[in-house]
């Protein structure tokens, strides 16, 4: 499996096909997000991971630009999460090629 996968790919998989994970800080969430995404910020990653994410799930990392969602990504298949990827471009390539519904900033 890739590290990255695009939106266009994000978009023609089923919601219920994985987990879409925003790991942006809280005020970036409220500004925009992706219904149906499970927000957990970045710096709580470590602590969080393993309680609340299923490692056999594929999951789909989520960020402003996909600089962020990149590194939880590289730290979650070193943590036995085989099936993460980033979203290429983050939130932002989301809003400008899938929803413009979806505020950018």
């Amino acid at each position: 499996m890739d590290y990255e996968i695009t939106p266009e790919e994000v978009k023609a998989q089923a919601t219920d096909a994985f987990t879409l994970l925003d790991v942006r800080e809280p005020w970036e969430f409220e500004i925009a997000s992706i219904a149906g995404s499970k927000h957990i910020p970045m710096g709580d990653i470590p602590s969080r991971a393993h309680q609340e994410l299923d490692p056999d799930e594929h999951i789909v990392v989520v960020c402003h630009h996909g600089v962020r969602s990149m590194s939880v990504t590289n730290w979650l298949r070193q943590q036995g999460f085989e099936n993460s990827q980033s979203m290429r471009g983050g939130i932002d390539a989301w809003s400008r090629q899938i929803d413009a519904k979806v505020p950018t900033y």
